[in-house]
């Protein structure tokens, strides 16, 4: 079956978007939701993954966070769930219905948006029963794409990138993870003419992502996100700058995914799926 450039283009983006976590039943002693939790007020940044799909996983993530606003925390809240274009409306939403988590994600994502949001709609309730900021902190697909097809450029004046510090060339050691594994998300099909774009693209949403939490570290700021974006070596933390001892990375992750480039490790049983690569290889674009 052939595909055209753009269904391509829309494909890869797609998968580029998903990120993946992994992990075991019980986590060890060091890992339960409260013994983590005491080690977010002390850090600015606390990157929280998730392998978007993973129930226990968020359950997991959520129980921790709980902890720590229960126990008198306040950060801010940013989520890659909420593409950065949508923040005046989560801002709206909470003016209109300061209490209302269905109205806000109604408002500010829709049925469209692709994210299953009876796994998010917990961390929405907890930032507005304790009144936290809550940021939208992604690139939107169509920004993503734009950058695939013509470069930062085409999303971003050139002060913006500075801002961002998308000015440069990335980092060799980001280019060759990432290379990685975005061909093992296609399962080692992946079109390597679109391979520049899709680097790109990747650091932008990182970049992005980064900024959203940094006007909060002096208060605390988490990010909500998958783990791909959340590891120390090669996602959000790098665009942070940051002295590594402001920045706290959890990864969630499945038992039988790899765990390296976080601070701490959540082991979670593996979601039951349909093999990706199958589909893969008949010509549709793999889930993550």
């Amino acid at each position: 079956m052939m595909r055209t450039p753009f269904a391509l283009l829309a494909m890869a983006v797609a998968v580029a978007l998903a990120a993946g976590c992994a992990s075991i039943a019980t986590p060890p002693p060091h890992a339960t939701p409260a013994a983590i939790s005491l080690k977010f007020p002390a850090t600015s940044y606390v990157l929280l993954g998730e392998v978007h799909d993973n129930a226990t996983a968020q359950q997991q993530r959520l129980a921790a966070l709980t902890r720590a606003v229960e126990a008198g925390w306040r950060p801010a809240i940013a989520m890659e769930q909420f593409d950065r274009e949508r923040q005046p409306d989560i801002d709206r939403a909470r003016l209109e219905r300061p209490h209302d988590a269905d109205y806000l994600i109604e408002q500010a994502a829709g049925s469209k948006s692709g994210w299953d949001w009876a796994l998010y709609k917990p961390v929405v309730a907890l930032a507005l029963q304790y009144n936290l900021p809550l940021r939208a902190a992604n690139l939107s697909r169509a920004d993503a794409a734009k950058i695939v097809r013509g470069g930062y450029g085409d999303v971003f004046a050139r002060d913006q990138q500075a801002a961002l510090g998308l000015d440069g060339a990335l980092p060799a050691d980001i280019v060759t993870a990432q290379t990685a594994a975005l061909d093992a998300g296609h399962c080692g099909h992946f079109p390597q003419a679109m391979l520049p774009g899709m680097l790109n693209a990747q650091a932008a949403r990182d970049a992005v992502m980064a900024q959203a939490l940094r006007p909060y570290a002096s208060r605390g700021a988490v990010l909500i996100a998958g783990n791909g974006h959340v590891r120390r070596d090669i996602g959000v933390p790098r665009w942070l700058h940051e002295d590594g001892s402001r920045v706290l990375s959890v990864g969630y992750i499945e038992s039988d995914s790899p765990d390296q480039g976080f601070d701490v490790v959540v082991r979670v049983p593996a979601k039951e799926r349909d093999d990706p690569c199958k589909g893969a290889m008949m010509g549709k674009p793999m889930k993550q």
